[in-house]
């Protein structure tokens, strides 16, 4: 059993904490690993050359059924997949490691839920869990208190952190990434939800201590979006926050500060999380089951607190739940409700938008310049990366899916509700 940590009251902003030294760059991982929620930074993009467009029954490597359902997307780290679900009626969540070459289950670790409110299109693992060479760092959502623990790629538990209850309406969706040594989690609440203050945080990834809490006033609308990290021009590195209440904000890995903020960009509540293209960065919000609008800023050059809003697309145009993807200066939006965009990610301008297939609520990848999206229905939709509309195939799952593609040593991990899946096109 690992050591477990209380999370730190009000006071800890005051508390003086031994912090571990964050790399003035946050590494990447290899080709060989996706190591969190889209992969490398958040981006979804593969240089893979091996994954098939179209596929038959023989490029289906292997595919297991999960004890219990989900929507959390599925993280690799050499040849061991790690994936959670939940039963709902025993309420038990369930992390589970995979031989990546085989389907061969390694372990399992299960963790007692208790009930916490959840909107019908949520799951109790619906939150990505992350990976480094170490540990792999997953979250449970709780009435009373939230789990993130780190367990070795053997299943040991090193250590649990205890975080503030998750008492939203719609239940937990933000996932964690790492940052140098640092586990960094978006964790907001809705106002009047009963629950603690909404916080961004970030914990030693080798002990569990809290390093930085970063509390934030009562929100109308939590966000679920995931942080990414961006070097500005002089070359400082900051984590990308996007939310109702902040809008888009830069923050200072190693303390938590705000160093600048736009704030009013998103009027609605965020779940996408945010994509970098060049020098900016593209956010957006909705409400619904729509998107309500998308912006792109670009984060202050000098010491100003103020970032710049490029520009805005407001209305059905904008997708709400699907992160957007950046390849080159092209930018593509999966639409909830089905249609594809491809827009210039510096101007806004829209090149083309169709609908190949069904609504979306996962959010695509790009793998050797083609775009790879789920639909809820579980079709796996895949377009050429390029300014004009081009649809490549279409390949049926069978099951119903909210989740997000992972990529890594020439194969390709599906999860649907209730099975993991590996596409494989080498022969």
């Amino acid at each position: 059993m690992g050591r477990r940590v209380e999370h730190a009251g009000d006071g800890c902003a005051n508390r003086k904490l031994v912090l571990t030294l964050l790399l003035a760059v946050c590494a990447s991982a290899n080709a060989d690993n996706w190591p969190r929620f889209r992969g490398p930074n958040g981006q979804g993009i593969s240089d893979d050359k091996a994954i098939p467009v179209k596929w038959s029954q023989g490029d289906i490597r292997w595919k297991i059924e999960l004890p219990g359902g989900g929507h959390s997307s599925p993280v690799v780290w050499g040849e061991k997949v790690f994936v959670t679900s939940a039963d709902e009626k025993a309420l038990t969540g369930t992390l589970l490691c995979i031989d990546a070459s085989g389907g061969r289950e390694l372990w399992r670790k299960s963790h007692s839920l208790a009930k916490v409110p959840l909107n019908t299109l949520n799951s109790y693992a619906s939150v990505t869990p992350s990976v480094d060479a170490d540990c792999v760092y997953v979250v449970w959502p709780g009435a009373a208190e939230t789990v993130l623990t780190a367990l070795t790629h053997d299943g040991k538990e090193v250590w649990t952190a205890r975080l503030p209850a998750s008492r939203t309406r719609h239940g937990m969706g933000s996932s964690p990434i790492l940052c140098g040594d640092a586990v960094v989690l978006s964790h907001e609440q809705d106002k009047g939800s009963g629950g603690d203050l909404s916080v961004w945080l970030a914990v030693d990834r080798r002990t569990g201590e809290v390093l930085w809490r970063h509390e934030l006033p009562e929100t109308v609308n939590a966000s679920y979006s995931t942080p990414c990290l961006f070097e500005d021009a002089p070359g400082r590195t900051q984590l990308i926050f996007t939310s109702n209440l902040s809008g888009v904000a830069g923050v200072a890995p190693g303390t938590g500060e705000i160093l600048w903020r736009v704030p009013g960009a998103l009027p609605a509540r965020a779940v996408s999380s945010p994509v970098l293209a060049g020098g900016t960065i593209l956010a957006n919000c909705g409400e619904g089951g729509r998107g309500v609008r998308m912006v792109a800023v670009k984060p202050p050059s000098d010491d100003s607190s103020v970032g710049t809003e490029v520009y805005g697309i407001d209305g059905a145009a904008v997708s709400y739940v699907p992160t957007p993807i950046a390849v080159g200066d092209l930018l593509f939006l999966f639409l909830d409700q089905g249609k594809v965009s491809c827009l210039r990610a510096g101007t806004g301008e829209v090149l083309w938008s169709e609908k190949p297939a069904g609504r979306y609520v996962g959010s695509p990848v790009c793998v050797d310049r083609k775009l790879y999206c789920m639909t809820v229905d579980g079709d796996v939709v895949v377009l050429a990366a390029g300014p004009k509309y081009e649809l490549l195939a279409v390949n049926a799952l069978k099951d119903k899916t909210q989740a997000t593609p992972a990529v890594a040593n020439g194969r390709m991990y599906l999860r649907t509700f209730s099975h993991l899946i590996c596409v494989d096109g080498q022969p």
